[in-house]
């Protein structure tokens, strides 16, 4: 059975024209579930400040991260962090975790870039001190990356065993991670490659995601039925040319129309059109959750009317 539609915009910073907190009130106010950003070292707001403020200024938008790079942050701090954003937003965070994939961010910084597998088990590492760290008492853990001993986190989440955690993944033994440890599953082309060229284009084709959706199908067993599929979509364009539109897409990615048409990284053509293709995919593969970006423009606002018709459908 298909879950309802929700949908969450991201944003690296303000709208242009309005500040921050009009931002994420406006946000709200359009009907989107959450408001989300990425966490970047380069032209963004900081994550943890940027959603506190946008949770203090809002009464029932989900807010969070899409996802926090794990090797930037020690898990205890993290688990910290989050569990004071859950109590002070009583309850409104989505906790967003990855390996890490830009590898610009790590060059620019001067941190290792190590192998994706040794990033993925520290971030399995790191989610399970962070879930330990969320837990009533005294925890000890003694990791490969992490140790703890006697660490009694305060404060605990608003609920208990804390916010609903999003794993996204392109990748076989990341979208296996997610499918045993996260209630939402972000689904995106595999990114091993540390930046979006020529191979995340290819592998965000509709077959490489049926493939995907197979993996986390098979990974996740039983719970499956339990876990929220989301996509995000690279590119929004409302418009009433939406051939025309496809075409150029189609002529950048060397691919077919037909094919590009289907991309989950791809939503073009008019509310009507949108609406429909939304319908497909969820039918297809499972996506109720769907992220937008802003961008440059407005298409936060333009895609309202979507938002509007197809929430909780």
């Amino acid at each position: 059975m298909s879950k309802p539609f929700r949908f969450g915009l991201q944003v690296r910073g303000p709208i242009e024209g309005r500040s921050w907190t009009d931002t994420a009130r406006m946000v709200e106010d359009l009907g989107y579930s959450s408001l989300v950003v990425p966490d970047h070292f380069h032209d963004q707001l900081a994550p943890i400040a940027a959603l506190s403020a946008a949770a203090a200024v809002t009464t029932t938008l989900k807010v969070g991260a899409l996802v926090f790079g794990n090797d930037y942050r020690h898990p205890i701090i993290l688990a910290k962090e989050m569990a004071t954003l859950d109590v002070l937003s009583e309850g409104r965070l989505e906790f967003g975790i990855g390996a890490g994939w830009m590898r610009t961010d790590y060059e620019q910084t001067g941190m290792e870039y190590d192998a994706p597998g040794e990033r993925i088990e520290r971030m399995q590492e790191s989610l399970d001190v962070i879930r330990r760290c969320w837990a009533e008492g005294a925890a000890d853990y003694d990791g490969t990356h992490y140790q703890l001993a006697g660490y009694d986190g305060q404060p605990l989440p608003h609920a208990p065993g804390g916010p609903p955690i999003i794993i996204g993944g392109g990748g076989p033994r990341m979208l296996g991670v997610a499918a045993r440890n996260a209630d939402i599953v972000g689904i995106t082309a595999n990114l091993r490659s540390g930046e979006i060229g020529s191979d995340a284009i290819a592998d965000s084709m509709p077959e490489a995601y049926d493939a995907k959706v197979a993996r986390v199908r098979e990974a996740a067993g039983d719970r499956f039925d339990q876990i929220e599929l989301n996509s995000l979509t690279m590119q929004t364009s409302i418009t009433d040319d939406r051939d025309g539109q496809l075409a150029l897409f189609a002529e950048l990615f060397g691919m077919p129309t037909e094919v590009v048409a289907q991309s989950p990284a791809l939503l073009v053509g008019n509310v009507d059109q949108i609406c429909e293709t939304l319908q497909e995919r969820r039918e297809r593969w499972g996506f109720s959750y769907v992220v937008i970006q802003q961008g440059g423009g407005e298409a936060g606002v333009e895609f309202a009317k979507v938002v509007e018709r197809l929430t909780g459908a």
